[in-house]
C-alpha cells in the first residue's frame, strides 16, 4: 500500500471508518471527471477540496461534488466574508502542504473555515482526495465533517 498521508493518519488516529481507491494518474488530466471515471465512482459521490481566499477569513475551504460548481457567493455567506475568490494555484501547496489533484479537506498544514455542499449528507459514502495524486479516500460524509471541523453549506451554483 502507498504511503500513509496525513489525511489517512488523522482519520486512523480517530479510529474513523474509510477505504483506500488508488488509481494511475495522469498528469494531462486531474479532473474530478477524470479521477471519478477511472475509480468507477458516480461523479457525484466524488467530492473536491477547493481553496479559496476570503476578505475577511485568510483561506476558507470548500468540499463539493465533482459535477458542480461552487456559488462563490453562497461560499462568502456561509463563512461570514463579503466576498471569496478561489487562491492562485501557485500558492495551493505553501498554505496547505497539498498540491493540485491532491488536496484533501484533511490535514491541511492549517486548520481553515471549512465548509461541505448539504447535499453529501444524503450520500452514505463520499470519495475525497487522501492528500496526494493517485489516491482518493471514501468514507461517510458526516465523518469527514467532523474530522475536519466542517460545516453543512449550500455551495453550489448551477
Amino acid at each position: 500500500m502507498s504511503s500513509k498521508t496525513n489525511a489517512v493518519r488523522l482519520l486512523e488516529t480517530a479510529g474513523i471508518r474509510y477505504e483506500l481507491r488508488e488509481y494511475e494518474v495522469d498528469e494531462q488530466d486531474v479532473s474530478a471527471e477524470h479521477v471519478a471515471e477511472t475509480l468507477g465512482l458516480p461523479l457525484e459521490t466524488l467530492y473536491k477540496t477547493l481553496v479559496l481566499k476570503g476578505n475577511k477569513d485568510a483561506y476558507i475551504v470548500a468540499v463539493i461534488p465533482g459535477n458542480a460548481h461552487l456559488d462563490l457567493k453562497k461560499l462568502a455567506k456561509a463563512s461570514g466574508n463579503k466576498n471569496c475568490e478561489m487562491l492562485p494555484m501557485k500558492d495551493l501547496l505553501t498554505v496547505t502542504g497539498y498540491i493540485r489533484g491532491g488536496c484533501s479537506p484533511i490535514g491541511m498544514k492549517k486548520q481553515f473555515p471549512t465548509f461541505i455542499e448539504e447535499a453529501a449528507q444524503l450520500e452514505t459514502l463520499i470519495a475525497v482526495s487522501a492528500g496526494k495524486r493517485g489516491l482518493q479516500m471514501v468514507l461517510n460524509p458526516v465523518d469527514l465533517a467532523n474530522i475536519a471541523h466542517a460545516d453543512w453549506s449550500d455551495l453550489i451554483g448551477y
